[in-house]
């Protein structure tokens, strides 16, 4: 996973959230299974295609003290994001998007940022990324 904050989109700021995969690298393990895997929580969340609108997978983000979450639909486990930097968590705590990608080919390990941006330019032009938005969750204020 990785996160970063695109100040000046078409859309404004826009905090983004990429879910990834490294090679198949476990016993039984193939391209496969992981993208069968990662097609089932994009199904799940509603994430669409980059040639199709972006749907709105309502607020999945919880912000700790530490550590941000993001729930992906299972009901037992929900996803600890990687340390996303106070710019980011600022954009959210703000109530501002965040976009989802799940990128259905293997990200290079250690991959430079020249690197992730050829990744997201090719995944985007064919197709092989899902996407959506969702924001933080508000916490309900407890009636005194």
């Amino acid at each position: 996973m990785s996160t970063w904050l695109v100040p000046d989109s078409p859309a404004g700021a826009l905090a983004v959230l990429l879910i990834g995969h490294a090679p198949a690298r476990r016993t039984g393990e193939t391209a496969e299974t992981i993208e069968t895997g990662l097609l089932g929580i994009a199904d799940a969340l509603g994430l669409q295609p980059p040639s199709e609108p972006l749907p709105d997978t309502g607020a999945r983000l919880t912000r700790g003290r530490a550590l941000v979450t993001f729930d992906y639909g299972h009901p037992a486990y929900s996803l600890h994001l990687p340390p996303t930097g106070p710019e980011w968590r600022a954009h959210l705590a703000d109530g501002g998007p965040a976009c989802v990608l799940i990128g259905l080919d293997p990200v290079p390990p250690g991959a430079s940022p020249d690197a992730m941006d050829d990744y997201l330019s090719r995944i985007i032009a064919t197709g092989r990324v899902r996407m959506g938005v969702t924001r933080l969750r508000k916490h309900p204020h407890h009636a005194s």
